[in-house]
This record gives structure tokens, C-alpha cells and sequence, in this order.
């Protein structure tokens, strides 16, 4: 499996952005990926050194329309800690 498949999406909350200056960043990733495909994952895209990865899976809420319901996507999330000596991520620089 590549990188790319793994890492879906950045996730950009108010949250979020209080991490980036710990270097804490948080991506939606694929619900079966573990915590060693993500660390990986993260190294090769963006060419940082992690520390620890934090995942969470966020169940679908349930969703009406009319009489008719069902369920949102179940989402995956991996809340990214960088060592101290390594470099930031260039996407989020701006953003901080």
C-alpha cells in the first residue's frame, strides 16, 4: 500500500492548529490502517521523523432526510507527534 492511500486529508480545526506549534498534526487516514503504516506513511511524504502516532475512530452519526435515515461515514484519525529535531511540515507552515 502507498503513502498516498493512507494519508487521506489534513484535518483543519481550531483543535488542530493549536497542535502545529508542538508539532502535533492530525490527518484523516484510512479506518485499516495501523499506527506503523501511518508513521511510515507520514515519513516518507512529507520527509519527517515521527515520535508518536494517536489514532481515533469517529462513528458515522445517524442522519435524517425526511423519513428516510442512515448513517454518516465512519472517519479514522492519527493526531501526529514529530521528534524534537525534526524539521516542520511545510503545508501546515502557513497556516500557523
Amino acid at each position: 500500500m502507498k503513502a498516498e492511500d493512507i494519508i487521506l486529508k489534513p484535518v483543519l480545526t481550531e483543535k488542530g492548529y493549536d497542535g502545529i506549534a508542538d508539532k502535533k498534526y492530525t490527518f484523516t487516514v484510512l479506518k485499516s490502517a495501523n499506527k506503523t503504516q501511518i508513521k511510515i506513511a507520514i515519513e516518507q511524504m512529507f520527509g519527517v521523523k515521527v515520535d508518536s502516532v494517536n489514532t481515533l475512530t469517529r462513528r458515522g452519526k445517524l442522519k435524517r432526510m425526511g423519513r428516510n435515515e442512515g448513517y454518516t461515514p465512519t472517519t479514522k484519525k492519527a493526531i501526529v507527534q514529530l521528534t524534537a529535531d525534526s524539521k516542520p511540515i511545510e503545508f501546515f507552515n502557513s497556516l500557523s
